[in-house]
């Protein structure tokens, strides 16, 4: 059953639990056909009043901070497979309290903090495994800001700054090269680290392939990516973990919205909402990408009613671009931003003060929770 968008209070986030639980299920079913881990990445999904559907499924999670770090323990209820660009002392010992991995983006992180590690595992009696994060300098991501492996990137060793052999203590290699890519791309970039880091495969216990496996999407070829990871962890003998973020929440929920005004210049419409592009859908103008709205054409389409969208913000660039309707739209009517929960919540602001919207669940056996309103408290926090 489908959300009941009159019992949608605006503007609100409204995650489909039966839409969470078929990506669930595929992301399961892949794990299980395939003899590997996939956790999630709090980077992408991070909702965490649906964990409890999430852990039915999955049972871990990777983190890029403490504060990440310290939601998998609690909300996930496992330790986290933890990875930053660079640790600082001060969060260091909070980072070992709830990891059981911790990748180091370079050598000498890992030679800083390793000792670190060695005296927290003495102190807790529970080892914490080590590992490396490696650049294949393979790109498939046309975006430069969502590319990990672009000329220069920060992220990751490249093969010719490694030493011959590992260094003692690291048991698994980490890369990331994906987003929102193929099963192809998946295995077009394993070929290329084969090539360039093999001698180091046969040796680690786990290697971890990131995230960007966008295994949920209509169309993704998820038999061939069944076939590339189980022969490749056949080939290698080692503990393969998959980390997607958008693949847990694709297409599982929608930002429901409100015209509160209808302003003219120079012939462009323009409906001005409840929300905001830069403070509640960021990665609209980041990536940047124009959303789907339910019930509207893409494209301006000549003689409908066609009206730019605009967010509530002063920013002058709150907006995206045109959609054209059946009808004329007026104030109070709602508009459905589809496909707003992955990438999406985890990027938000108070930018202007803007109200936040609120979270809910429509689950179809009792229609609407809202599990979350947000308040002047909340804005006012962010600051002192």
């Amino acid at each position: 059953m489908a959300i009941d968008i009159n019992q949608v209070p605006s503007p609100c986030y409204v995650l489909d639990e039966q839409l969470l639980r078929n990506n669930l299920q595929l992301i399961r079913s892949v794990a299980e056909r395939a003899g590997v881990e996939i956790i999630v990445a709090f980077k992408g999904f991070a909702m965490w009043s649906s964990f409890p559907v999430v852990r039915e499924y999955v049972r871990g999670a990777t983190a890029s901070s403490p504060h990440e770090a310290r939601l998998a323990f609690e909300e996930m209820k496992s330790l986290a497979h933890t990875y930053s660009p660079a640790y600082v002392e001060r969060e260091f010992d909070e980072i070992c309290q709830f990891s059981s991995h911790i990748t180091f983006n370079s050598l000498a992180q890992f030679e800083r903090f390793e000792p670190l590690v060695r005296a927290f595992e003495q102190r807790a009696g529970r080892q914490i495994s080590l590992g490396l994060r490696i650049n294949p300098e393979f790109a498939v991501v046309a975006t430069d800001l969502y590319n990990p492996c672009a000329p220069g990137s920060r992220l990751g060793v490249a093969v010719e700054q490694l030493p011959a052999e590992l260094p003692a203590g690291i048991d698994g290699l980490h890369f990331h090269a994906l987003c929102e890519s193929s099963a192809e791309d998946l295995e077009h970039a394993l070929a290329a680290i084969e090539a360039k880091f093999g001698s180091y495969l046969g040796k680690i216990k786990w290697f971890n392939m990131g995230g960007g496996h966008l295994m949920t999407r209509k169309g993704y070829d998820v038999e061939r990516l069944v076939r590339v990871l189980t022969a490749f962890r056949a080939k290698w003998g080692m503990q393969v973990i998959l980390e997607p973020g958008s693949a847990f929440g694709w297409e599982t929920g929608v930002l429901v919205a409100e015209v509160v005004d209808i302003v003219e210049n120079r012939g462009i419409q323009t409906a001005i909402l409840d929300v905001s592009f830069t403070a509640h859908m960021p990665d609209c103008l980041e990536m940047p990408y124009k959303p789907r709205i339910r019930g509207a054409h893409h494209e301006p389409v000549a003689d409908l009613p066609t009206y730019r969208i605009g967010g509530n913000s002063c920013l002058s660039g709150d907006f995206i671009g045109d959609w054209s309707f059946d009808a004329p739209l007026s104030v109070g009517d709602k508009i459905v931003f589809e496909d707003m929960i992955h990438y999406t919540m985890v990027k938000t602001t108070t930018f202007n003060g803007v109200p936040h919207p609120a979270i809910a669940i429509w689950r179809d056996a009792s229609g609407l929770q809202v599990v979350r309103r947000f308040g002047y408290e909340d804005y006012k926090n962010r600051l002192s």
